[in-house]
């Protein structure tokens, strides 16, 4: 029997528990950090199984290390089950339409996320099984990433220490192994003190901190023009010191959060905003702290892996979708404003060819494996923390698609797809896909070199975690 064929077998016996656990996680909505029951339920899971689990890693609740076998080589998954705040939604509604207004959604597919990797993870541990091989299977789970995230925490903290190689996905749009880089983050809380007065009376005797936080963000502004194309900067006011405008404000509390695509290049965009920030208290009289809430590297394909990760995607295909699917797809891609329609017609095009445009408009669903590229170097505007998984370990990271093409992440119309028959043809894709992707690579000890020889030459011969050592994950206060 092949290996695929053994792998489709197992995940026919399966897959109706994968699409309930995905399904349940979908439904309890839990915030970072705050993913309680998701966890529980992921951890039942693979108890069931056999695993042994340890909780609580790197000081976070909600995050835990599943293992099975001995010996090496040892292959990790990364699980995740966060949801978005403000983004409940009826699943299957192609209209908007909160299950309850206000409350959390699934608008990143993280329930799909978690019991895609739960998939692989199980499908390898039979394979050892069935064959009297050594090896070991590891599920992460890790909370948080739309968050503070968990996996700086837990390679700071040497989870992944000993793991020869990771798999990970995420649901998409479009069928690949990545190869586009995601680009290193930092944010802080910049806290501001200063003095209460009449506004009217004594005006001169207040210090105002939302005066200093507003200059901040004056100053920021002004500094976009002096840092490269591809960084950002973005801040929300968290605090803004009362609703009394005859009060001068004594306290102002602003969140900050610079990109780049390096993350020393983070490190020295996040020093220029300290400078403003202190700019800002010098100019008003007042006092400012500042505390870094989170820090995630860029995540770079391991080259070594992606070409066994792209040869398993090939092998097993993109999801089969049948009318169906492209009639539901199809209503959640014309839901979208005539606005951000025009974008994603301009996207299909561009990735697509203007010729395809009217049949995928019509049928929206990816039906092919895109080439991996291995000589892509563009980067992409987004973070996550599996940046620094590769940074630690060879990490590959797949997409699979789960909705419609030009999907906008993080809105409700990721919610209502992320719990519906096209997920779930993705979700049992990227299982088999990824356990066929780690049985090869187990299989190819020469391929394990060289891809640890990559990471090696990646971070210099160590991995360095972005946060300094004193920051804890900030849980209760992200």
């Amino acid at each position: 029997m092949s290996e695929l064929k053994f792998i489709e077998e197992i995940l026919e016996k399966k897959k109706e528990r994968l699409i309930n656990v995905s399904d349940r996680i979908w439904e309890l909505a839990e915030l970072p950090y705050n993913e309680y029951n998701s966890c529980d339920i992921l951890i039942k899971e693979l108890k069931k199984e056999g695993f042994s689990v340890e909780k609580g890693m790197a000081g976070m609740p909600t995050a835990f290390k599943a293992s099975f076998g001995t010996g090496k080589p040892v292959c990790g998954f990364l699980g995740e089950y966060d949801a978005l705040d403000n983004l409940s939604q009826v699943a299957g509604c192609t209209e908007r339409k909160p299950i309850e207004e206000g409350k959390p959604g699934h608008g990143c597919g993280h329930n799909l996320l978690g019991a895609g990797s739960l998939g692989a993870a199980l499908v390898l541990k039979e394979y050892l099984v069935a064959n009297g091989l050594r090896g070991t299977v590891i599920y992460f789970g890790c909370p948080a990433e739309e968050g503070a995230g968990s996996k700086q925490f837990m390679a700071r903290d040497g989870q992944f220490d000993g793991v020869d190689f990771v798999y990970t996905w995420h649901p998409s749009t479009i069928n690949q192994v990545q190869s586009d880089r995601s680009v290193a983050i930092m944010g802080a809380n910049f806290k501001f003190k200063g003095v209460t007065a009449h506004a009217g009376a004594s005006p001169h005797i207040g210090r105002s901190a939302l005066d200093a936080a507003e200059l901040m963000s004056v100053g920021a502004n002004y500094l976009r023009e002096h840092m490269i194309d591809q960084a950002r900067i973005h801040y929300a006011y968290i605090d803004a010191g009362g609703v009394s405008p005859n009060v001068v404000q004594d306290r102002a509390l602003v969140k900050y959060e610079v990109r780049s695509p390096k993350t020393a290049q983070v490190k020295d965009l996040f020093k220029r905003v300290v400078k403003v920030a202190k700019g800002a208290a010098l100019m008003t009289e007042t006092e400012v702290d500042y505390e870094i809430t989170m820090a995630y590297s860029d995540y770079i394909a391991n080259s070594a892996l992606a070409e066994v990760a792209d040869e398993a995607f090939r092998e097993v295909g993109a999801p089969k979708w049948d009318e169906e699917d492209y009639k539901l797809a199809k209503a959640y891609l014309f839901s979208y404003n005539e606005f951000t329609l025009k974008s994603i017609k301009e996207y299909i095009i561009d990735k697509y060819g203007e010729e395809n445009l009217s049949e995928i408009l019509d049928k929206p669903l990816d039906s092919i494996v895109h080439s991996y590229d291995r000589n892509n170097t563009k980067y992409v505007s987004g973070s996550t923390d599996v940046g620094d998984v590769c940074y630690a370990v060879p990490t590959i990271n797949f997409n699979v698609a789960t909705a419609c093409i030009g999907n906008i992440g993080h809105t409700w119309q990721k919610t209502g797809q992320s719990k519906s028959r096209i997920a779930y043809k993705g979700l049992l894709t990227s299982a088999k896909v990824m356990a066929l992707a780690a049985i090869k690579t187990m299989n190819n000890p020469d391929v394990i070199v060289k891809a640890k020889n990559t990471v090696l030459k990646q971070n210099g011969g160590a991995y360095e975690c972005p946060l300094p050592d004193d920051i804890e994950p900030p849980i209760g206060k992200y």
